[in-house]
């Protein structure tokens, strides 16, 4: 059994410019999937662009609850959306998690699905979520692991290289429910997936020094996924985002020949989430 390696990039389709960095760092880089926000504007319109310009990468849904607005309807998804229809930000959600219709994240969780359906002209190679929301409580978790197996579609461990990466922010009580019960979950339906997932490359953790450390940290054999959000940037962006600038740092390490001659010289083969 050889060591495999995925790297993939979060947030495609947030702007068109993510997108075409994106685009880029399969393209020059070592980026090998992707996973798209379908409740963007631009998303439909950049999926068809990945099918045509880079067709070796994989193309997944970052399923979303906490930016932009619903595919369905506000009313349709009321414990979902503030009063103005948009989701809810990341602090209301994680307030708010237990308490969440579990239907009406399944329902949205589901049109973002075929709308990537619809865009790419097939299902989607696997899924994720925007920050690893579907990862707050066993319910979304298991509503995630249901869509995945509806669409045949592999997905990212809720449980990262420190669990303190996907769980972070979590009131303890919803963190330790979801380390007693995502084993058992996953037991349950048993989705593909990589045998691990590393979270740390990311905002501070994004350094040439970290990616090498994880690539030291990995075993002789095995598939591992590292996420990512490189990325081009605009100045309407970073003004609207926290993590902006940030995605150029990313662009730059992940494009860098030095890296790839890190990951050939240990025998890393890279793939994508459609190879698993």
């Amino acid at each position: 059994m050889s060591l495999r390696l995925i790297i993939n990039s979060d947030d495609y389709g947030r702007t068109p410019e993510i997108s075409r960095g994106i685009r880029a760092a399969h393209r020059l880089g070592l980026v090998t999937s992707t996973t798209a926000m379908m409740n963007m504007p631009s998303a439909g319109e950049d999926i068809k662009l990945a099918a045509a310009e880079v067709p070796g990468l994989g193309l997944g849904v970052h399923l979303v609850l906490t930016a932009g607005k619903p595919l369905l309807p506000a009313k349709q998804v009321p414990s979902l959306t503030t009063p103005e229809g948009k989701f809810l930000n990341l602090g209301a959600l994680i307030a708010q998690a237990a308490s969440l219709d579990l239907d009406e994240a399944k329902a949205e969780w589901r049109a973002q699905i075929e709308a990537f359906v619809v865009a790419a002209g097939k299902k989607p190679t696997h899924l994720d979520s925007h920050h690893h929301s579907s990862y707050f409580t066993p319910g979304l978790f298991q509503a995630m692991l249901e869509l995945a197996q509806e669409y045949d579609a592999a997905i990212r461990l809720p449980l990262a290289e420190k669990p303190a990466a996907t769980l972070d922010g979590i009131p303890e009580a919803l963190a330790d429910l979801m380390l007693e019960a995502a084993p058992r979950l996953l037991a349950q339906f048993q989705p593909r997936s990589p045998e691990r997932f590393f979270a740390t490359f990311y905002d501070e953790g994004a350094t040439r020094e970290e990616f090498i450390r994880i690539l030291d940290s990995l075993p002789a054999a095995g598939t591992f996924e590292i996420m990512c959000h490189p990325g081009y940037v605009d100045e309407a962006f970073a003004h609207e985002s926290a993590y902006a600038w940030q995605r150029k740092t990313e662009f730059e390490i992940l494009t860098d020949p030095k890296m790839r001659a890190e990951i050939e010289k240990r025998n890393i083969r890279l793939i994508s989430f459609a190879q698993l």
